[in-house]
């Protein structure tokens, strides 16, 4: 139950405030004017990668983030106040995509690394922003723009530097339990890690390293047998692997070779990656099978090790030569193309429906409308005419003139009902 590595989360950005109809009342100031604030804007959300974090188990109990809204504007030339921004902390490894489209929006590789994922509404403006030298006393203000919401999928791919291959019970957590710290589940039965362990390698030199040791491939898994992908993704961004083969089966080759093939089969940059050979459990077979077995390795790999995880035989041998490698290769560079995040910023809801549910009566729907509809006094001349100006140039007229809307029709938006008469002609 402890290590989730992906989660589907709904986020919400928070919507900006209502602009402000108001006037200056004041002694002495003749003619005060329009004195009515912007609204606050809507907060924005961020994901960040944080260290301390290991698993995305923490979305399996909360799933759904809203920032907080904009205040709307008041009186007196006040601002709304602005939203608090959201910050949703994530492992470091965690990429980031679009649960419709796949679209990668981030791989989070560095820790206190941030991307925003949702841009929070911005502000109405209130009626003193109106105010020109021929319009002083405007009626109107302006609604605040809606948040944006998004469903994402989190995906963790572990961050190390060596990733430990391997059948199952081949001895993977023997191995990463004698070079560093880390206590996995070890017993004498296949898929006994079904979680990444990871572990953390001192070098002679002092620094250090991580290797992970992940559950066990099986023929297929390239295409979701057994551990499947639960596995694969997981090794995606070490520098190389410790390919570890289990000396007493049948036949070690054919199961160093099932693995490569699953590699392949998943990724050819992958199955490409540089592999050390660990032959383990040479303290259970006798001198002529091990030397039999190390002759067929040799034609596949200049660097093999024989090993006992068990009786640490050439352990040490073995972690000097990784020790080594792990500062001759470089990291991977980022497997996955980010691209451009526009969805961060799309605040646009222009987009309206216009339904006949009579004979005589039509109802206008939708975001931009409704919110300039919520701000309008039908018995404000003003602003109902701002109102009608804004639909006319959103082209909600002509839609209604395609639906068959006749003189004296009824429209019906939010709150508002008017009777239509086409003064187009």
């Amino acid at each position: 139950m402890g290590f989730i590595d992906k989660a589907k989360i709904r986020i919400l950005s928070g919507r900006g405030g209502n602009g402000a109809v108001a006037w200056r009342h004041e002694k002495f100031v003749d003619k005060g004017g329009p004195a009515g604030g912007d609204g606050g804007n809507g907060g924005d959300i961020y994901i960040e990668a944080c260290e301390s974090m290991s698993t995305l188990l923490d979305f399996k109990y909360k799933s759904v983030f809203k920032a907080q809204c904009g205040e709307n504007g008041g009186i007196k030339n006040k601002y709304g106040k602005n939203g608090e921004s959201l910050t949703i902390k994530v492992p470091v490894g965690t990429v980031i995509k679009e649960a419709k489209s796949e679209k990668i929006i981030a791989d989070l590789t560095q820790a206190e690394q941030k991307v925003l994922v949702a841009k929070g509404g911005r502000g109405g403006r209130g009626n003193s922003k109106f105010c020109t030298p021929q319009r002083r006393a405007p009626q109107y203000c302006e609604p605040g723009e809606p948040g944006i919401e998004r469903e994402l999928v989190l995906e963790l791919k572990l961050i190390a530097d060596v990733g430990l291959l391997g059948m199952p019970n081949a001895g993977k957590s023997t191995f990463i339990s004698v070079i560093s710290a880390a206590k996995p589940k070890i017993a004498d039965y296949p898929f006994t890690t079904l979680v990444p362990n990871l572990g953390v390698v001192r070098k002679n030199e002092g620094d250090s390293y991580v290797v992970a040791d992940i559950p066990g491939l099986i023929e297929g898994a390239s295409t979701g047998a057994g551990l499947g992908h639960d596995f694969l993704r997981h090794v995606e961004r070490c520098r190389f692997f410790l390919h570890i083969v289990d000396l007493t089966q049948d036949n070690p080759m054919e199961n160093f070779n099932k693995i490569n093939n699953e590699l392949k089969k998943y990724s050819e940059e992958l199955s490409n990656r540089y592999q050390i050979v660990a032959l383990n459990k040479i303290d259970a077979i006798d001198e002529n099978k091990k030397e039999e077995i190390l002759n067929q390795f040799k034609s596949v790999s200049n660097d093999i090790f024989l090993i006992s995880a068990v009786t640490h035989e050439n352990i040490d041998k073995l972690k000097l030569f990784m020790d080594k490698k792990v500062d001759e290769i470089e990291k991977p560079v980022s497997i996955y193309e980010v691209e451009e995040d526009t969805g961060a910023y799309d605040n646009d809801d222009s987009a309206y429906e216009v339904i006949k549910v009579s004979k005589d009566t039509y109802i206008v729907n939708g975001g931009k409308i409704k919110r300039i509809v919520d701000i309008t006094d039908e018995k404000n001349r003003q602003q109902v005419l701002r109102l009608q100006n804004i639909l006319k140039g959103m082209g909600v007229f002509d839609e209604l003139r395609k639906k068959g809307i006749k003189d004296g029709d009824t429209v019906i938006i939010g709150h508002l009902e008017m009777e239509f008469y086409d003064d187009e002609y």
